[in-house]
């Protein structure tokens, strides 16, 4: 129990160098200067910064709650990943580090249980319902990457490179590529993903 305690803290010290600094100043080292113990100390709870990164993960994502969930199954997997995209923005760089990660612990399994679970109750074939699973995930770990990582400089750069003659279907959709916020893009996406979906 002490030993799963110390863990605890140490993914918890590691969650707030995430917020403070960055996904890039999280390591075993920084936590361990930040928790005043010994390099070893960290390293033995986590063993390496790849397992503390998958712990990290895992605990982003535990703020999926399933708490309050519409019964009809295509509705519940919307309201899923909403869900899941609001967890990997209540940390700066949440998104980043779930995505360099593949976390087989038991927040991150119960999200996709639920995911595919009600994806099955939609009527999908297993292969459908896992495929459209990571669909969703993977759209969302990209964009809200780029949410995170966003500047006002990325559209005037593509404004600066894009020209007609070069790219003529680039100049007629800049426009809407520069445009929009990421809350209207992203539900866009879940449109395309979730639309062919049964209502109940």
């Amino acid at each position: 129990m002490a030993n799963v305690r110390r863990q605890v803290e140490i993914v918890t010290t590691a969650l707030d160098l995430l917020d403070e600094k960055g996904a890039d100043a999280v390591s075993l080292r920084a936590v361990a200067e930040r928790m005043g113990v010994r390099l070893n100390t960290v390293s033995w709870h986590v063993k390496t910064k790849g397992r503390l990164l998958e712990l990290m993960a895992d605990a982003i994502v535990a703020r999926v709650s399933q708490e309050g969930l519409p019964p009809a199954p295509a509705a519940r997997f919307r309201e899923l990943v909403h869900r899941y995209r609001q967890a990997l923005l209540s940390f700066r760089d949440g998104a980043k580090v779930v995505a360099g990660t593949y976390a087989a612990e038991e927040n991150t399994l119960r999200t996709g249980e639920a995911l595919v679970g009600a994806l099955l109750e939609c009527g999908l074939s297993e292969r459908e319902a896992a495929w459209t699973t990571w669909t969703a995930v993977y759209f969302v770990l990209g964009l809200t990457q780029e949410e995170q990582a966003s500047s006002a400089s990325v559209g005037e750069a593509l404004r600066a490179a894009v020209t007609t003659d070069t790219h003529p279907a680039l100049t007629r959709t800049l426009g809407h590529l520069t445009g929009g916020t990421f809350e209207e893009r992203f539900a866009f996406g879940l449109d395309l993903i979730a639309g062919p979906l049964p209502a109940s």
